[in-house]
């Protein structure tokens, strides 16, 4: 029996209860989230090493050579399986950032920095070695029977799928605060049926957030003859939308890291990308939305806050072609 985007689900409301009472959910989300990525690439190279085994009869050389120029590598000790090998190891926390560091290294292309603000080892977040240990062997532990090889599933999109309603259900948890990284379906799927994407249009997300609207502006387009361009600031909600990104099927999609207004990246030739259709959701209400680079109010007077009103600064940013 293949694996349901609903087996998928459960997993990850398993993995939820390993956490709850002991962790934040706005930071809990970023191990959960994380560990299923990991589980993902693990099970498809296990995949398609044995594509290649039974392919080249067991030539090892051949194998590895084949290997090297698949969409992304991952060496022994970066694998699902070592790390639930060595579940009951003392420095398994460790073990975990060493094995983020190397897919990282070996998939700088696409994955650089992805695992950059997450800390298996942390001692805020997990506590002292022994409850921290307890932890990640509980963590690992419920995705270990979770079939991710694509053989297997059900259809091609139900892990992405599975990812975005579990980014859903945590913004839900975060009540206020979850709309800094997500935009409800429905409100995503109006504004991607708005700009009518097509092919070979360029799409772009001044602040992307996990990756929401990007997605169902790609799906609108209904072809994968377009370019996805996002940028946003907050660096663990950056990461969320890279491997949201990879999980879907985009691992072309180029997400820049950091404040669009005050350090804008899409840049061509030194000036500011064109896009047939640009997508935002942006952080209104915000204080000091402005990051230094207005100058400063005259004495007595107040900064106003980002609003509708506002958004002329990041329309100034857009060159809409």
């Amino acid at each position: 029996m293949g694996t349901t985007k609903n087996d998928i689900e459960r997993v990850l409301w398993k993995a939820c209860d390993s956490f709850r009472g002991k962790i934040d959910s706005s930071r809990y989300k970023d191990y959960i989230l994380s560990m299923l990525f990991v589980k993902y690439l693990s099970d498809v190279c296990i995949a398609t090493r044995e594509r290649y085994m039974h392919q080249y009869a067991g030539d090892m050389q051949r194998v590895a050579r084949a290997m090297s120029r698949e969409t992304f590598v991952l060496d022994e000790k970066s694998t699902f399986d070592y790390l639930y090998a060595n579940r009951n190891d003392a420095e398994i926390g460790q073990k975990i950032n060493i094995a983020l560091n190397a897919i990282e290294e070996h998939n700088s292309g696409k994955l650089r920095n992805v695992f950059r603000a997450i800390d298996f080892n942390s001692q805020v977040d997990f506590g002292e070695k022994k409850e921290k240990n307890a932890t990640l062997k509980n963590l690992l532990e419920d995705f270990h029977d979770l079939d991710l090889r694509p053989e297997v599933l059900e259809s091609n999109d139900i892990i992405g799928d599975a990812y975005e309603y579990m980014i859903a259900n945590f913004a839900s948890d975060a009540g206020k605060k979850g709309g800094e990284f997500f935009t409800p379906s429905q409100v995503s799927k109006l504004v991607a049926a708005l700009v009518s994407p097509k092919e070979n249009d360029r799409i772009y997300d001044p602040t992307c957030g996990s990756g929401g609207l990007l997605l169902k502006a790609y799906a609108q387009a209904n072809t994968k003859k377009v370019a996805i361009y996002g940028q946003e600031k907050n660096m663990q909600t950056w990461a969320l939308c890279s491997m949201n990104m990879f999980l879907h099927g985009i691992d072309d999609a180029r997400i820049w890291q950091g404040d669009t207004l005050s350090n804008p990246q899409n840049l061509e030739d030194d000036r500011l990308m064109k896009f047939q259709c640009v997508v935002a959701n942006p952080p209104f209400s915000l204080d000091k939305w402005d990051s230094g680079f207005l100058p400063e109010v005259t004495s007595g007077s107040k900064k106003p806050k980002m609003s509708a009103d506002l958004d002329i600064y990041h329309l100034s940013l857009i060159h809409i072609s």
